[in-house]
Protein backbone atom coordinates (compact mmCIF):
# COMPACT_ATOMS: atom_id res chain seq x y z
CA UNK A 1 0.00 0.00 0.00
CA UNK A 2 1.12 3.44 -0.86
CA UNK A 3 2.79 5.37 2.11
CA UNK A 4 0.11 8.71 2.00
CA UNK A 5 -2.86 6.54 2.65
CA UNK A 6 -2.64 7.16 6.40
CA UNK A 7 -4.72 10.75 6.91
CA UNK A 8 -5.93 10.70 10.68
CA UNK A 9 -2.22 11.30 12.32
CA UNK A 10 -1.89 12.45 15.76
CA UNK A 11 1.75 13.72 17.26
CA UNK A 12 2.88 12.69 20.55
CA UNK A 13 5.66 14.58 20.79
CA UNK A 14 6.12 18.32 20.14
CA UNK A 15 7.00 21.64 21.95
CA UNK A 16 6.18 25.18 22.22
CA UNK A 17 8.20 28.04 22.94
CA UNK A 18 6.71 31.54 23.95
CA UNK A 19 8.95 34.14 21.90
CA UNK A 20 7.84 36.24 24.81
CA UNK A 21 10.55 35.73 27.26
CA UNK A 22 9.69 38.51 29.51
CA UNK A 23 6.03 36.58 30.65
CA UNK A 24 7.38 33.65 30.09
CA UNK A 25 11.16 33.63 31.59
CA UNK A 26 13.67 30.98 30.66
CA UNK A 27 14.86 28.46 33.07
CA UNK A 28 16.40 25.90 31.74
CA UNK A 29 16.90 22.16 33.31
CA UNK A 30 20.52 22.68 34.45
CA UNK A 31 20.97 26.37 33.59
CA UNK A 32 21.55 25.58 30.10
CA UNK A 33 19.23 26.26 26.95
CA UNK A 34 18.77 23.95 24.46
CA UNK A 35 20.33 24.91 21.27
CA UNK A 36 17.26 24.23 19.48
CA UNK A 37 14.77 26.01 21.77
CA UNK A 38 17.28 29.34 21.10
CA UNK A 39 17.00 29.25 17.37
CA UNK A 40 13.34 27.53 16.67
CA UNK A 41 11.47 29.05 18.81
CA UNK A 42 7.77 28.25 17.96
CA UNK A 43 4.85 29.14 19.36
CA UNK A 44 1.38 28.01 20.12
CA UNK A 45 0.14 29.60 16.93
CA UNK A 46 3.21 28.58 14.92
CA UNK A 47 2.82 25.08 15.53
CA UNK A 48 -1.17 24.76 14.27
CA UNK A 49 0.00 26.35 11.21
CA UNK A 50 2.39 23.59 10.99
CA UNK A 51 0.46 20.99 11.84
CA UNK A 52 -1.88 22.17 9.59
CA UNK A 53 0.64 21.98 6.87
CA UNK A 54 1.44 18.54 7.46
CA UNK A 55 -1.98 17.24 7.49
CA UNK A 56 -1.56 15.99 11.60
CA UNK A 57 -4.85 16.60 13.64
CA UNK A 58 -3.78 16.94 16.83
CA UNK A 59 -1.10 17.34 18.97
CA UNK A 60 0.60 15.78 22.88
CA UNK A 61 2.71 19.00 23.73
CA UNK A 62 5.62 18.03 25.48
CA UNK A 63 7.00 20.31 28.31
CA UNK A 64 10.34 22.62 27.10
CA UNK A 65 12.58 21.16 29.77
CA UNK A 66 15.54 22.88 28.44
CA UNK A 67 13.69 25.68 28.39
CA UNK A 68 11.32 26.17 30.85
CA UNK A 69 12.32 23.25 33.30
CA UNK A 70 9.72 22.78 35.49
CA UNK A 71 7.16 26.08 34.73
CA UNK A 72 4.40 24.83 32.81
CA UNK A 73 2.77 28.01 32.36
CA UNK A 74 3.51 28.54 28.59
CA UNK A 75 2.27 24.82 27.84
CA UNK A 76 -1.00 25.08 30.14
CA UNK A 77 -1.82 28.22 28.69
CA UNK A 78 -1.21 26.63 25.23
CA UNK A 79 -3.72 23.78 25.99
CA UNK A 80 -6.17 26.25 27.54
CA UNK A 81 -6.26 28.02 24.26
CA UNK A 82 -6.44 25.20 21.77
CA UNK A 83 -8.58 22.34 23.91
CA UNK A 84 -9.27 20.76 20.24
CA UNK A 85 -5.94 20.61 18.67
CA UNK A 86 -3.88 20.06 21.83
CA UNK A 87 -2.89 18.12 24.93
CA UNK A 88 -0.21 18.49 27.66
CA UNK A 89 2.77 16.13 28.99
CA UNK A 90 3.83 18.34 31.83
CA UNK A 91 7.42 18.32 33.91
CA UNK A 92 7.94 18.74 38.09
CA UNK A 93 10.29 18.20 40.41
CA UNK A 94 9.76 14.71 41.50
CA UNK A 95 11.92 15.89 44.99
CA UNK A 96 9.78 18.61 46.35
CA UNK A 97 8.17 18.73 49.11
CA UNK A 98 5.14 19.62 47.13
CA UNK A 99 5.47 17.09 44.45
CA UNK A 100 2.11 15.51 44.24
CA UNK A 101 0.43 18.51 44.72
CA UNK A 102 1.92 20.17 41.96
CA UNK A 103 1.14 17.18 40.12
CA UNK A 104 -2.87 17.77 41.02
CA UNK A 105 -2.32 21.26 40.36
CA UNK A 106 -1.00 21.00 36.88
CA UNK A 107 -3.44 17.34 35.89
CA UNK A 108 -6.23 19.82 37.10
CA UNK A 109 -5.32 22.16 34.64
CA UNK A 110 -5.92 20.14 31.73
CA UNK A 111 -2.21 18.59 31.17
CA UNK A 112 -2.69 14.52 31.23
CA UNK A 113 0.55 13.14 30.95
CA UNK A 114 4.07 13.63 32.65
CA UNK A 115 7.15 13.54 31.56
CA UNK A 116 10.39 12.94 33.21
CA UNK A 117 13.71 14.36 31.92
CA UNK A 118 16.74 12.33 32.86
CA UNK A 119 19.05 12.62 29.53
CA UNK A 120 18.74 15.29 26.95
CA UNK A 121 20.85 17.51 24.60
CA UNK A 122 22.07 19.60 27.57
CA UNK A 123 22.43 16.69 30.15
CA UNK A 124 23.72 14.06 28.21
CA UNK A 125 24.55 11.62 30.80
CA UNK A 126 21.58 9.01 32.43
CA UNK A 127 20.68 10.41 36.20
CA UNK A 128 20.56 7.95 38.64
CA UNK A 129 17.65 9.29 40.40
CA UNK A 130 15.07 8.26 37.81
CA UNK A 131 13.86 5.03 40.05
CA UNK A 132 14.53 6.71 43.33
CA UNK A 133 11.67 5.63 46.00
CA UNK A 134 11.36 9.17 47.03
CA UNK A 135 9.71 9.94 43.82
CA UNK A 136 7.29 6.89 44.45
CA UNK A 137 4.83 9.31 45.98
CA UNK A 138 3.85 11.01 42.27
CA UNK A 139 4.06 7.87 40.52
CA UNK A 140 1.52 6.50 43.22
CA UNK A 141 -0.60 9.60 42.45
CA UNK A 142 0.06 8.99 38.44
CA UNK A 143 -1.55 5.28 38.24
CA UNK A 144 -4.47 7.06 40.65
CA UNK A 145 -5.26 9.11 38.05
CA UNK A 146 -4.34 7.32 35.05
CA UNK A 147 -1.45 9.48 33.90
CA UNK A 148 0.98 8.14 31.47
CA UNK A 149 4.69 8.87 31.96
CA UNK A 150 7.06 9.61 29.62
CA UNK A 151 10.59 8.88 30.09
CA UNK A 152 13.17 10.52 28.60
CA UNK A 153 16.11 8.29 28.99
CA UNK A 154 19.12 6.15 27.68
CA UNK A 155 19.58 2.68 27.80
CA UNK A 156 21.66 2.84 30.89
CA UNK A 157 18.95 3.79 32.64
CA UNK A 158 17.06 0.24 31.83
CA UNK A 159 17.63 -1.58 35.29
CA UNK A 160 15.70 1.89 36.84
CA UNK A 161 13.13 1.54 34.49
CA UNK A 162 12.18 -2.67 35.22
CA UNK A 163 11.58 -1.55 39.06
CA UNK A 164 9.41 0.74 37.84
CA UNK A 165 7.37 -1.41 35.45
CA UNK A 166 7.25 -3.51 38.10
CA UNK A 167 5.86 -1.58 40.67
CA UNK A 168 3.65 0.70 39.23
CA UNK A 169 1.93 -1.72 36.54
CA UNK A 170 -1.13 0.21 35.86
CA UNK A 171 1.06 3.57 34.96
CA UNK A 172 1.57 3.72 31.11
CA UNK A 173 5.27 4.05 30.67
CA UNK A 174 5.83 5.80 27.15
CA UNK A 175 10.09 5.56 26.04
CA UNK A 176 10.73 8.77 24.51
CA UNK A 177 12.85 7.97 21.17
CA UNK A 178 12.48 4.59 21.93
CA UNK A 179 15.30 5.13 24.79
CA UNK A 180 17.80 6.11 22.29
CA UNK A 181 18.99 2.10 21.11
CA UNK A 182 21.47 1.16 18.66
CA UNK A 183 19.94 -0.07 15.53
CA UNK A 184 23.20 0.49 13.32
CA UNK A 185 24.48 -2.84 13.80
CA UNK A 186 21.28 -4.28 11.76
CA UNK A 187 19.31 -7.53 12.05
CA UNK A 188 18.63 -9.17 14.61
CA UNK A 189 19.54 -6.16 16.30
CA UNK A 190 22.04 -7.30 18.82
CA UNK A 191 22.70 -4.19 20.34
CA UNK A 192 19.07 -3.12 21.26
CA UNK A 193 18.38 -6.48 22.83
CA UNK A 194 17.36 -4.74 25.77
CA UNK A 195 14.76 -3.10 24.46
CA UNK A 196 13.00 -6.29 22.90
CA UNK A 197 13.53 -7.86 26.06
CA UNK A 198 10.73 -5.54 27.58
CA UNK A 199 8.01 -6.65 25.62
CA UNK A 200 6.86 -8.69 28.58
CA UNK A 201 6.20 -5.22 29.74
CA UNK A 202 2.59 -4.66 29.05
CA UNK A 203 2.33 -1.10 30.48
CA UNK A 204 5.52 -0.06 28.19
CA UNK A 205 4.81 1.81 25.42
CA UNK A 206 7.29 2.65 22.81
CA UNK A 207 7.56 7.05 21.27
CA UNK A 208 8.84 6.24 17.51
CA UNK A 209 10.13 9.57 16.47
CA UNK A 210 11.70 11.42 13.94
CA UNK A 211 15.40 10.14 15.82
CA UNK A 212 13.88 6.55 15.38
CA UNK A 213 13.32 6.94 11.74
CA UNK A 214 16.81 8.35 11.22
CA UNK A 215 18.30 5.55 13.08
CA UNK A 216 16.42 2.88 11.41
CA UNK A 217 18.38 3.60 8.55
CA UNK A 218 22.09 3.77 9.86
CA UNK A 219 24.83 0.96 9.17
CA UNK A 220 23.21 -2.09 8.17
CA UNK A 221 19.90 -1.00 9.19
CA UNK A 222 16.68 -0.54 7.09
CA UNK A 223 13.37 0.43 7.90
CA UNK A 224 12.10 -2.55 6.06
CA UNK A 225 13.94 -4.63 8.35
CA UNK A 226 13.60 -2.61 11.85
CA UNK A 227 10.04 -1.30 12.15
CA UNK A 228 8.39 -5.20 11.26
CA UNK A 229 10.40 -6.59 13.96
CA UNK A 230 9.54 -3.96 16.37
CA UNK A 231 5.79 -4.32 15.69
CA UNK A 232 5.87 -8.04 15.64
CA UNK A 233 7.70 -7.63 19.10
CA UNK A 234 5.18 -5.47 20.96
CA UNK A 235 2.30 -4.53 18.82
CA UNK A 236 1.55 -1.69 16.93
CA UNK A 237 -0.98 -0.91 19.79
CA UNK A 238 2.03 -0.18 22.60
CA UNK A 239 3.81 2.29 19.56
CA UNK A 240 2.90 6.16 18.89
CA UNK A 241 4.41 8.12 16.54
CA UNK A 242 5.75 11.54 17.62
CA UNK A 243 7.65 14.49 14.92
CA UNK A 244 9.61 15.95 17.72
CA UNK A 245 9.14 19.14 16.16
CA UNK A 246 10.75 21.81 16.80
CA UNK A 247 13.49 20.19 18.12
CA UNK A 248 13.95 18.18 14.96
CA UNK A 249 14.11 20.54 12.52
CA UNK A 250 11.31 20.78 9.97
CA UNK A 251 9.10 21.50 8.31
CA UNK A 252 6.97 19.06 10.02
CA UNK A 253 5.78 17.76 6.56
CA UNK A 254 8.66 16.89 6.00
CA UNK A 255 9.30 14.95 9.18
CA UNK A 256 5.28 13.30 8.48
CA UNK A 257 6.54 12.46 5.06
CA UNK A 258 9.46 10.64 6.12
CA UNK A 259 7.64 8.45 9.09
CA UNK A 260 5.10 7.56 6.33
CA UNK A 261 7.69 6.29 3.99
CA UNK A 262 9.69 4.51 6.79
CA UNK A 263 6.64 2.64 8.02
CA UNK A 264 5.09 1.96 4.44
CA UNK A 265 6.22 -1.65 5.20
CA UNK A 266 3.81 -2.33 7.59
CA UNK A 267 -0.27 -2.88 7.49
CA UNK A 268 -2.97 -0.60 7.21
CA UNK A 269 -3.64 -1.36 10.24
CA UNK A 270 -0.67 -1.03 11.93
CA UNK A 271 0.10 2.42 10.66
CA UNK A 272 -3.17 3.33 11.52
CA UNK A 273 -2.25 2.25 15.61
CA UNK A 274 1.07 4.60 15.74
CA UNK A 275 -0.50 7.20 13.36
CA UNK A 276 -3.36 8.16 15.44
CA UNK A 277 -5.08 5.00 17.65
CA UNK A 278 -2.28 4.67 20.08
CA UNK A 279 -2.22 7.90 21.43
CA UNK A 280 -5.62 8.28 21.60
CA UNK A 281 -5.15 5.01 24.21
CA UNK A 282 -2.33 6.83 25.86
CA UNK A 283 -4.59 10.46 25.88
CA UNK A 284 -8.12 10.20 25.78
CA UNK A 285 -8.41 13.86 25.64
CA UNK A 286 -7.14 13.22 21.92
CA UNK A 287 -9.81 10.80 20.86
CA UNK A 288 -11.76 11.17 17.76
CA UNK A 289 -14.54 12.06 19.24
CA UNK A 290 -13.20 15.64 19.67
CA UNK A 291 -12.60 16.73 16.10
CA UNK A 292 -10.88 19.31 15.39
CA UNK A 293 -10.98 21.53 12.19
CA UNK A 294 -8.22 20.70 10.42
Amino acid sequence: MPAADIRDIIDIHTHVISPDTVRYPLAPLGGKQSDWSRARPTSADDLIAAMDAAGVAKSAVVQASTAYGFDNGYLAESVAAHPDRFTGVFSIDMFAADAVATFDRWHAAGLTGLRLFTTGSTSPGQAAWLADPKTFPVWERAEAAGVPVCLQMRPEGVPDLKRLLDRFRRVPIVLDHLARPVLSDGPPYKAASWLFDLVDRPNLFLKLTSRTVEQSAEGTSTPEAFFPRLVAAFGADRIAWGSNFPAHAGPMSRLVDEAKRALACLSVADRAQIFAGTARRLYPALDAAKRSAA
